[in-house]
């Protein structure tokens, strides 16, 4: 039997909370990038010129998109 076990190792309390913290901080990471990707994409819009002239079939509609920035 393997006698030289640790509560304390890599393999118990101490990897489990490094790898809660880990996720932890990825989790936190990915909110706040998702929070910059919105606020960026929500000040920058688009408008549509010359409605009357798109076709349904044919037209290329990203012709009659416009970036409208602030």
């Amino acid at each position: 039997m393997n006698e030289n076990r640790s509560i304390f190792s890599i393999d118990g309390i101490t990897g489990m909370l490094i790898a809660t913290v880990l996720l932890l901080v990825i989790l936190v990471g990915l909110i706040a990038w998702s929070m910059n990707v919105q606020t960026s994409s929500a000040a920058n819009y688009y408008d549509i010129k010359d409605e009357a002239s798109i076709k349904m079939i044919g037209s290329k509609q990203a012709d009659h998109v416009v970036d409208v920035k602030k």
